[in-house]
């Protein structure tokens, strides 16, 4: 398996917490990260596996720092590479757009041919909708640090251990 990047904000709390938990999880050694406010089609072209936080801002949208690549990444061939995406989101405050951005950030890669791994089931979830949902999965690894942080340990664990053999 060759390295893989994790592309996260590191001026995130919440996102960079979790970051944190899927690098150890992964092994160190195995996983490079990248901070997502310094992305450049350089480091997409560097490496074939992927792991992306896309949190979930306000009513369903990317990140700032996601809006400002995803022109770039749009005229990108990413028929060969994998991407990963765990996101935050928050089943009771915004249950209507229950980590939308996962959702949006699959799209978009999906377009530019990438393959996207790591679906998650969506039970033990509570909310209304949500973008990042397909059939009974999750597109990603949808976190609810508001309602359910004791989890996320597990859930960063149980997908870490999914994405070694997805990555293969």
């Amino acid at each position: 398996m060759s390295k893989t990047a994790i592309i996260y904000s590191y001026n995130t709390q919440k996102s960079k917490k979790v970051a944190e938990k899927v690098i150890a999880a992964f092994g160190e050694k195995e996983i490079e990260a990248v901070n997502a406010e310094e992305l450049n089609k350089e480091v997409l072209d560097k490496y074939n596996n992927f792991i992306l936080s896309a949190p979930t801002w306000f009513d369903g949208e990317l990140p700032n720092y996601w809006d400002e690549f995803v022109p770039d990444l749009e005229e990108m061939d990413l028929s060969k590479k994998k991407f990963a995406i765990f996101g935050l989101g928050d089943q009771k405050g915004y249950a209507e757009n229950f980590c939308d951005a996962i959702g949006l950030l699959a799209e978009i890669l999906e377009e530019c041919g990438a393959t996207i791994v790591g679906h998650t089931s969506t039970e033990g979830y509570t909310y209304e909708s949500s973008r990042a949902q397909r059939g009974d999965s999750f597109v990603g690894l949808a976190i609810d640090q508001e309602n359910q942080a004791r989890q996320t340990k597990k859930r960063v664990e149980s997908w870490v251990e999914q994405l070694k053999k997805e990555f293969k």
